[in-house]
């Protein structure tokens, strides 16, 4: 009875066994083929973008992005109006509310009562269920007239004095209003991170730096902001990438000229601004080639960002697993 009952056991296990091997390989194929279908879209939206931008490619050649005449009427296009709005507009509003968003996190995480930063962390998450045409419409009607009034004439009267890039004539629609509207777009985002990371810290490194009698700066200092850099930084770029495909609420508020800004208050183009402006209104083949050219460039330009990115955390990753070891 006992070999009899031990038999048919090897079988049960192998079917067993069978069964998870194949769901094991139906799962790896199916996750395998979601990648695959991800790495296709990225590739074909190169490959559509480079064939149907080849011409204004062979005509303009490297001058298109070095070029800053943008004139469709004489079949002449140069984007380098467009990179440096993009760029401009962008680390603007990256420095800015990196600075913003990390101290509302570190506000949020070390220094208010949890009755008091949940309402708050909640509120500024809600900045980024805001459609772009809102922050656009606020941005004409209700930033632009107060940056004209108050905040221009203050930059005039003390920046512009020492830096030209700072004097001129306070618009309602120029640099200054998209580098604002684009700051309070991507805080959420930056906040967001940076507070979970932060949160994130072992509360012993708190507690061992402020038994050394260190002040609560200090320890924010020494043990939380060098254990969540990479966060930020990785926080910082994410929100970046959004700076620099924001179109809609920048096409509002931006101006639309195609001239380099000379100063913070003057008009110009970012190339998401330009293309969602002229796109339905192209004169031409030429120039809607042209304008598909532009959405390549930022397109490289936003895939580079997220290289840099994943090279800027690996770094930082690793330098601070190396102090760890030592």
């Amino acid at each position: 009875m006992a070999a009899t009952d031990a038999g048919p056991a090897p079988a049960r296990r192998s079917i067993i066994t069978g069964g998870r091997n194949f769901a094991d390989r139906l799962f790896g194929g199916i996750t395998g083929s979601a990648a695959m279908v991800v790495l296709l879209i990225i590739l074909g939206l190169f490959y559509q973008l480079i064939t149907r931008s080849w011409s204004s490619i062979q005509a303009n050649g490297l001058g298109f992005i070095f070029g800053t005449n943008w004139n469709p009427s004489q079949n002449v296009y140069g984007a380098g109006v467009f990179i440096v709005g993009t760029a401009v507009t962008s680390v603007a509003a990256l420095i800015l509310a990196t600075i913003v968003a990390v101290l509302v996190a570190l506000y949020l995480v070390e220094i208010a009562p949890s009755w008091l930063a949940r309402p708050i962390g909640y509120m500024v998450e809600l900045l980024a269920a805001i459609p772009s045409v809102v922050y656009g419409l606020w941005g004409i009607y209700v930033l632009g007239p107060f940056l004209v009034t108050i905040v221009g004439p203050i930059l005039t009267n003390t920046l512009g004095q020492v830096i030209p890039f700072f004097n001129g004539v306070p618009r309602v629609t120029g640099l200054l209003p998209a580098i604002v509207v684009l700051t309070i777009m991507i805080v959420p985002t930056i906040m967001a991170i940076s507070r979970d990371v932060i949160g994130a810290v072992p509360g012993s490194q708190r507690e061992g730096i402020l038994a050394l009698g260190a002040t609560r700066w200090e320890m924010i200092r020494i043990a939380v902001l060098p254990y969540a850099r990479s966060g930020v930084i990785g926080g910082a770029i994410l929100g970046l990438a959004r700076a620099v495909g924001e179109t809609l609420a920048v096409t509002l508020v931006i101006g639309n000229r195609s001239a380099i800004a000379d100063t913070i208050f003057s008009p110009t183009y970012t190339m998401a601004s330009v293309i969602a402006n002229q796109f339905q209104e192209a004169d031409g083949p030429t120039h809607r080639a042209a304008l598909l050219e532009v959405a390549l460039v930022l397109l490289v330009m936003t895939f580079l960002i997220n290289v840099v990115a994943r090279i800027l955390v690996w770094r930082v990753t690793n330098g601070q697993r190396a102090v760890v070891v030592e």
